[in-house]
């Protein structure tokens, strides 16, 4: 049986970065720095597979959208040739590029697989020989039909997840949403993904309908609340004639504060403007419940949209590609309030 094809994509990040007198650098030749450093035994269990890299690499922290419609518009252009793809990427930034590949390949039908490392390739101790040959391995399941992160033997949804440590080779963790396969002896999907990718598929388009929208950083913010707020960053926000969305984190289960006059007020200003604000919880994990206490309700009045459980990730690339692919605020704000809001469903 002939085994799964792979297209490896390089985009620089840690795993092929090498030292130099100012810190980590992204560096070219990623092909041949894999055969240097694993043994032939290795390489021959990795294929078939070929890599491509990015003209320019990157470093994940100078990551824009514009790099995530190359990446979708990469994986469109190889779809027919390859049965699966792993996206070589930094971790600083990895779950926003997941989470906005995971809404620009719609109908999606093999895996699509982000991995990096916390160690360089080139360093003793790397952790990325483990989570490439993993990643490598996922990418060959066919029953996983979704963009993922591999990372330290667990297998993340793309949109599910977030970088909960800088140091740890556990760097990565999907707190509202289980962990959809594991690396043991084997590298295996957990019974419960294969019924959800199921129903995934069937709320999907039959074919795919990948879309790499121009998506503008400028039309949507972030506002993360903390005590003592000041009027003048919450008027760059929003009081800005740019800003066509909002991602706003408050307390709790969704509560801001209301007795901040300027606050509620620009709110419902901004909302009356046809302003998209998308309420998500400061807290690490649950969900924005809006209203269960009556400062939260006070912005179901204002228009504003409980976020349920999306990561900030999933939230701000949601409601980019969205700005820039429908035309109807009414219809944006829906699918932004949809029950999988925080799934690959549109």
């Amino acid at each position: 049986m002939n085994k799964s094809r792979v297209l490896i994509i390089y985009t620089g990040g840690t795993i092929g970065m090498w030292p130099s007198e100012s810190g980590y650098v992204p560096q070219g030749g990623f092909n041949e720095l894999l055969e240097q450093r694993l043994n032939k035994v290795s390489i021959s269990a990795l294929q078939p597979f070929d890599i491509i890299e990015l003209d320019k690499l990157i470093d994940s922290s100078n990551i824009v959208p514009a790099d995530w419609a190359t990446l979708a518009k990469l994986i469109e252009l190889h779809y027919e040739k390859y049965d699966g793809f792993v996206i070589l990427h930094g971790t600083d930034t990895m779950a926003y590029t997941a989470s906005a590949l995971s809404f620009m390949l719609i109908g999606l039908s093999k895996p699509v697989i982000l991995t990096g490392s916390q160690i360089p390739l080139a360093q003793p101790r790397t952790d990325a020989t483990n989570n490439l040959l993993n990643a490598i391995e996922f990418a060959r399941e066919p029953d996983n039909k979704e963009v993922c992160i591999c990372f330290d033997d667990q297998l993340l949804r793309g949109n599910r997840a977030k970088k909960i440590h800088t140091s740890s080779l556990r760097a990565f963790s999907s707190p509202n949403f289980n962990v959809l396969g594991q690396s043991g002896i084997q590298a295996e999907l957990c019974p419960t993904t294969l019924e959800n990718t199921q129903q995934i598929q069937e709320s999907q388009k039959s074919t795919p309908q990948f879309k790499t929208p121009d998506c503008c950083t400028h039309h949507v913010a972030q506002l993360h609340l903390y005590p003592g707020i000041s009027d003048a960053q919450l008027v760059a926000v929003l009081d800005n004639p740019d800003i066509k969305g909002v991602v706003m984190l408050s307390y709790g289960a969704g509560n801001p504060p209301d007795n901040n006059h300027c606050m509620m007020s620009l709110l419902e200003k901004a909302n009356n403007r046809g302003v998209i604000i998308v309420n998500l919880t400061l807290c690490h994990s649950g969900k924005v419940i809006q209203g269960s206490y009556a400062t939260g309700a006070r912005l179901n009045q204002l228009g504003v949209i409980p976020g349920a459980d999306m990561t900030v990730e999933a939230a701000y690339t949601k409601l980019l590609f969205l700005l820039a692919t429908e035309k109807s605020t009414e219809h944006i704000k829906t699918l932004m309030s949809s029950s999988l809001c925080g799934e690959v469903t549109l």
